[in-house]
């Protein structure tokens, strides 16, 4: 008997990788190493927010029966509604493809040319990049990055040109011998067009809805240490020209959130690496997360892959919250408005949900379509019930219903109970319910010292508005009673003499 059960043992040991293979590849395991850091900066193994729902290739779509045929090094996507508009920069041509609520993909349209107001056509040569606006005003207008015909073109949807942005001829704004290459576009709400342009280090390049060069806006600040500014006061005009030139770094990629804002990425490890710019160009971004939105926190050199995350693309989310696309390891970061991460997903590789070389990212509500142009395709990733539970969280907060986010992470608690942010929710939710006790006790379960010390004022000021009476006895007493036995005892003395 015993000799039976130690032979079934070794069966079930020998097969067991043949079964986990099985339960991944029909869809019942988990398609992505999902984790996050706590607040001592651990990486900590979570539940997948993300699953992968599609995997798209140009080979895979049709267009009247016919194959639209393979991508070749595309380099942008843009969401607007339900389709995805792809820049194909390699064969030069916009690709249009329609999300069906059955979850397939099918092509509508590809464009190699745009058309002048006479109708004459003119070929897109290498587009880097493409937005549709989504702004009232403009809404499902496209404009083109057509980076290799020097040009930025706006055109509608039957790609008819409306205007076309050229080289700026200002030359005490822009050097003479520089070639304008766009590479990603947005335009806000009032038809203002900001470009990031290749080789140009002066933030982003703005032009006003009419095509004309306003000027540069959102450069990183020049950090110079105090060892280099003694060095140049103390060395020779000759000694200063060899040393390294300190110049503001280059963007490489923009976005636009649904409030207006720029969100904008470098891949410089001297500023962070992803910045939320304001109208005026100054780095708003909220950083109150244990750590601020880098992406790695820990990093070796395996498989020859060394450094600290490089982030080439960004997108928001509804509720307020954006996620980033790391090109260094090919994993994607998720933050709250506040600038905690939810989570991280994906890595290096050939699987479904892995990359090889990240270049773009758009969302659709919660739906995130993620570029890769080594493997020549698009992930589509739809949100795990996990996943819905923590941005409903998020999307309640900021929509002010409180009980609904407290009950949406206690929901994230019972999948997840390592997971620190949902304590922090919980705690954020129950401070603005004015339930500052039960805030205090969960913002002390994940260390929060500064918003402990916040709900800990508020429950203080509180207890002492609850129980005042107790105070305005006391003083009572203490002006009252004093008196009161003094005279008492004056006229006990008074009857004892008579």
């Amino acid at each position: 008997m015993k000799k039976c059960i130690c032979i079934a043992l070794a069966l079930v040991l020998a097969l067991a990788p043949a079964l986990s293979f099985t339960a991944f590849a029909s869809g019942t395991g988990p398609t992505n190493y999902t984790y996050t850091y706590n607040e001592w900066g651990v990486p900590v193994p979570s539940p997948d927010a993300y699953r992968v729902t599609a995997f798209i290739m140009g080979a895979d779509l049709y267009l009247e029966g016919e194959s639209v045929g393979h991508f070749f090094r595309p380099q942008d996507l843009a969401v607007y509604s339900n389709y995805v508009f792809v820049a194909d920069t390699g064969n030069s041509r916009i690709v249009v493809i329609r999300a069906n609520e059955d979850g397939t993909h099918e092509a509508v349209d590809v464009a190699y040319h745009a058309y002048y107001p006479d109708g004459t056509p003119t070929t897109f040569n290498r587009p880097y990049g493409v937005f549709v606006s989504s702004w009232p005003a403009t809404r499902g207008e496209i404009w083109i990055a057509d980076t290799y015909n020097q040009r930025i073109l706006h055109v509608d949807r039957s790609w008819n040109i409306l205007n076309e942005v050229l080289k700026p001829t200002d030359l005490t704004l822009l050097e003479e011998e520089m070639e304008f290459l766009p590479q990603k576009i947005v335009v806000d709400f009032s038809g203002r067009i900001f470009a990031q342009v290749m080789r140009v280090n002066r933030g982003l390049m703005e032009f006003s809805f009419d095509g004309e060069f306003v000027g540069y806006m959102g450069a990183p600040p020049v950090v110079v240490n105090i060892v280099e500014q003694f060095w140049r006061l103390v060395s020779t005009r000759a000694q200063r020209d060899r040393r390294i030139l300190f110049v503001p770094v280059e963007y490489n990629n923009v976005h636009i959130d649904r409030e207006g804002f720029l969100l904008v990425t470098t891949s410089s490890e001297e500023v962070d690496p992803v910045r939320r710019l304001n109208i005026l160009g100054e780095d708003v971004m909220i950083r109150n997360g244990w750590w601020y939105p880098v992406g790695d926190l820990w990093f070796g050199d395996a498989a020859h892959i060394r450094g600290p995350s490089t982030f080439v693309a960004v997108t928001s989310l509804p509720n307020n919250s954006f996620v980033v696309f790391d090109s260094t390891r090919g994993r994607l970061f998720s933050y709250c408005s506040q600038g905690h991460l939810l989570y991280a997903w994906g890595g290096p590789g050939f699987r479904e949900g892995f990359f090889q070389t990240p270049v773009a990212l758009d969302s659709m509500g919660y739906t995130l379509f993620a570029l890769d142009a080594a493997t020549m395709a698009i992930t589509r990733f739809d949100l795990t019930e996990y996943g819905e539970l923590i941005n409903l969280g998020l999307h309640y907060y900021h929509r002010g219903m409180y009980d609904e986010s407290a009950a949406a992470w206690q929901e994230v608690l019972r999948l997840n109970g390592n997971f620190g942010m949902a304590y922090i929710g919980i705690a954020r939710a129950y401070l603005r319910l004015g339930y500052y006790r039960q805030a205090m006790r969960y913002f002390r379960i994940q260390r929060d010292a500064l918003n402990y010390g916040r709900a800990f004022s508020f429950y203080r000021r509180e207890w002492v508005e609850r129980n005042f009476w107790i105070f305005a006895l006391a003083v009572g007493v203490l002006i009252v009673v004093p008196p009161v036995v003094k005279k008492a005892i004056a006229i006990r003395k008074e009857l004892k003499e008579a």
